[in-house]
């Protein structure tokens, strides 16, 4: 069996950074992490995405959030990873209320009064 890399006596642990892209499942977020990657032959740098599902204990993280998780021991079949810290998207959240509003005036113009 293969044991933890270790450098100095201390263990290596992976962080990884991403986007929020699901938070439908309890205590568990869909994270996508994206990288760039260069051709072998041709030279051309093109973006990978890979998704992850992490481990959100409070069901804090929100869709559009920037977060970084750490790989921990197996928490199930898929979930290998802990939330570490999130960053919450304000624009995002902003656009969408804005959204709304407009489109609930566009509504109440539009229905004929009775």
């Amino acid at each position: 069996m293969e044991k933890p890399v270790e450098k100095n006596n201390q263990k290596i642990v992976r962080t990884l950074n991403g986007v929020v892209i699901s938070n439908k499942m309890d205590k568990t977020a869909v994270v996508k992490v994206d990288r760039i990657k260069e051709h072998p032959v041709y030279k051309k740098r093109f973006r990978v995405s890979k998704k992850y599902k992490i481990h959100d204990p409070k069901n804090e993280a929100q869709i559009g959030d920037k977060v970084s998780f750490r790989e921990v021991r197996p928490l199930s079949k898929d979930k290998r990873w802990l939330l570490v810290s999130r960053e919450a998207n304000k624009d995002l959240v902003g656009d969408v209320m804005e959204d709304d509003n407009e489109l609930v005036k566009e509504i109440n113009q539009d229905k004929p009064e009775v």
